[in-house]
């Protein structure tokens, strides 16, 4: 059970929210799910975290293989259990192997087969658990993608991050039935 009141659970949306709801319906997502179901609730924050999550999530120079890569990354270190349901999904329909994200599930060495994705993934998990990278991880990325798509991904990270914290904050949990992170690696 959430602990705030869902979109989906108002009574009387105001017009700002109904307006965000279905500029949300008519975009790439298509549907309403995770975070922005509580963020609605503000609707001045709602239609910029929209916009900048339709961004990230569909329209950078990343290719969704390594966007979902990082996502799911940033899921299990912040153990966000909708944001790793739904991206563990989309990250094998990307054709990532399952080793490679039941690795990152259990907290163990991916088995990456391809240096940039390994490249990825330490960069990711180090910037979230230091706040900083090593000059020569950072420079090997950015000659791989390009400065644009680096801006990107830092931006990734953060964005995924804050949709973690407010899953994890607000308790807005898989549907019932989801198989769990294990309880033992949760923070």
């Amino acid at each position: 059970m959430a602990r705030i009141t869902l979109y989906e659970n108002l009574a009387d949306p105001t017009p700002e929210q109904r307006a965000i709801h279905q500029a949300i319906l008519d975009g790439p997502r298509g549907k309403l799910v995770g975070p922005l179901r509580a963020v609605l609730r503000v609707p001045a924050l709602a239609g910029p975290w929209q916009e900048i999550g339709a961004h990230l999530r569909y329209r950078t120079a990343l290719t969704p293989r390594q966007s979902e890569l990082v996502i799911v990354t940033v899921a299990r270190h912040w153990s966000s259990e909708l944001e790793w349901q739904i991206h563990a999904r989309e990250a094998a329909a990307t054709g990532i192997d399952e080793r490679v994200i039941t690795a990152i599930r259990d907290r163990s060495p991916p088995p990456f087969g391809d240096a940039l994705e390994a490249d990825l993934h330490d960069f990711t998990a180090t910037l979230l658990a230091r706040g900083d990278v090593a000059d020569a991880l950072h420079a090997r990325i950015t000659a791989a993608i390009g400065e644009p798509a680096m801006v990107e991904l830092v931006a990734l990270i953060g964005y995924y991050s804050m949709v973690a914290l407010m899953l994890n904050a607000q308790a807005i949990l898989p549907p019932d039935g989801a198989r769990p992170l294990a309880e033992s690696d949760r923070r």
